[in-house]
């Protein structure tokens, strides 16, 4: 199997963790609602999504900080935490009411208990990728799925055009959420996706990569990165005995001039290596809008795969894998990209057509009936 081939393989594999979390956002919304966890009333304050998003800038400068001067084992044991604790409350709604224990005037349910300590435990001893990828599916499921309950439509739109924006800016001009994926990375935890290329890849035993370096960072020399143009005179013989820091300054309009023999000794080369990545994040906060369509929008409902959502949900998560079509695309070729301009936009556009089609007006389906 050839790298193109292992590539396309890849990328259906997430495709299909990215239907995975939609999928179980949607089938959580109702026992989410039922068991209580639903903090906001109406969930119309878009004032939380500025918090939100103002919290997000934090943590982040606190990770670099981290990352910078040291002390990410601490972290690590926080996220670690944190995904056991959003893993209980998914399986508090999927495990059957036995051994229920009584205490201090509630009770809880003591299998989901164990289950979500089993999986932190798995996460901290032994996180291979398939540990990774179990665990972030499952905190993709929760954490969409709480956010989709306790958000309106109008504050999810704010949080995900806000996001993009950031991710946007983040990438391509900063690149700190380059060097914040490489951390991330390296403390080997559930907020990166990891899809191998081949069976015998291991996430534990293999140095993930430097995504810096793909943007053209972390090259020790600069004459070892050829210009476009000194490419674009090679045969594909000669791109493929490069080195792959020798590509990094191939854009996406470079390559497109390159002829298909070029093209795919360029890809072929940039794809070496033994998995692809993605943020957990890029999953999570389209799916918000998901959630939040599912539970919030009056709309008829429609049976998908034994799940039942309404028209501008299944919209919604259509628009997002249209935007993962794209996203992949671009990240086949060997280069860094901000997931959420692709991701974010795709949901959006999906959810407004969708509502349109159930009939409800242009304000409606931004939520903000009482505004005009």
């Amino acid at each position: 199997m050839d790298t193109r081939q292992r590539t396309f393989l890849a990328s259906v594999g997430i495709g299909v963790i990215f239907l995975l979390v939609q999928l179980g956002a949607l089938a959580l919304v109702e026992p989410f609602q039922q068991q209580g966890h639903q903090v906001t009333e109406d969930g119309g304050d878009a004032s939380l999504s500025l918090l939100y998003i103002g919290a997000i800038l934090v943590v982040t400068a606190i990770m670099l900080a981290v990352f910078k001067y040291g002390g990410a084992s601490p972290i690590r044991l926080v996220i670690i935490f944190a995904g056991a604790y959003i893993a209980w409350f998914v399986f508090e709604a999927l495990a059957p009411p036995v051994l229920v224990l009584e205490v201090a005037g509630g009770s809880f349910a003591v299998l989901p208990l164990l289950a979500a300590i089993a999986l932190g435990a798995a996460l901290y001893a032994y996180p291979e990728w398939y540990v990774i990828d179990a665990a972030g599916i499952i905190m993709g499921i929760g954490a969409a799925g709480l956010f989709g309950i306790n958000l309106g439509i109008f504050p999810v739109l704010v949080l995900l055009v806000g996001l993009a924006i950031y991710d946007a800016i983040s990438v391509y001009r900063t690149e700190h959420m380059l060097t914040l994926a490489s951390g991330m990375m390296k403390m080997r935890v559930p907020v990166v996706l990891v899809v191998p290329l081949s069976l015998s890849y291991s996430f534990i035993d293999t140095d993930p990569p430097d995504p810096t370096a793909e943007n053209g960072e972390g090259i020790d020399d600069e004459s070892d990165a050829l210009s476009p143009e000194e490419v674009a005179e090679l045969s594909p013989e000669e791109i493929t005995a490069l080195d792959e820091s020798a590509l990094s300054r191939v854009d996406s309009e470079t390559f497109e001039q390159l002829s298909e023999e070029q093209q795919k000794a360029v890809t072929d080369q940039l794809s070496s290596r033994d998995a692809m990545f993605i943020g957990l994040g890029d999953a999570i906060i389209p799916t918000i809008l998901v959630a939040s369509a599912a539970f919030f929008i009056d709309a008829p409902a429609i049976e998908l795969l034994g799940f039942s959502a309404n028209l501008p949900a299944l919209t919604a998560m259509v628009g997002t894998m249209a935007g993962l079509t794209g996203l992949l695309w671009l990240v086949s070729k060997g280069r860094a990209h901000a997931g959420l301009p692709l991701l974010n936009g795709g949901a959006i556009a999906g959810y407004l057509l969708g509502a349109l089609a159930s009939g409800l007006t242009l304000v409606e389906a931004l939520g903000l009936p009482g505004v005009f």
